[in-house]
């Protein structure tokens, strides 16, 4: 088989990969949502590019943790039983690293389109009369 055939099949497996995760995972569907109307966002605002880069990285980490995620609640649930306790800590850590991302990304999110959504906002009064 082709080097390229061979890229071709490793990209389809990827693919079927997100939406194995989309389809199984709510936070992964809510973060991609999110995701999607940040980038949206990011595209449509006077965003310099640093800021623009630093918004689809971030959207990315989460995401990509958010699989890692589910990665590992799978492997803890084949390795041990629900019951035991290193599992459930696993699993804590594991969503406390997807937490801390997701609160950090939205933080900086803040700090990029704060100025741009209040420009806007004010640009709008005053188009209505100060109102």
């Amino acid at each position: 088989m082709s080097p390229f055939r061979l890229f071709i099949r490793s990209v389809r497996h990827a693919i079927r990969g997100i939406f194995d995760v989309a389809r199984a995972e709510q936070s992964f569907r809510f973060q991609m949502f999110i995701s999607i109307i940040v980038i949206c966002f990011a595209l449509l605002l006077p965003l310099d590019t640093w800021e623009r880069v630093l918004v689809l990285l971030l959207c990315s980490a989460v995401m990509v943790l958010e699989i890692l995620n589910s990665i590992m609640e799978r492997f803890a649930d084949a390795v041990q039983p629900r019951l035991s306790s290193m599992v459930r800590e696993i699993k804590d850590m594991m969503a406390g690293a997807v937490f801390l991302t997701a609160l950090t990304a939205g933080a900086i999110g803040v700090m990029i389109f704060y100025p741009h959504f209040h420009t806007l906002v004010c640009a709008i009064l005053e188009s209505c009369g100060g109102r």
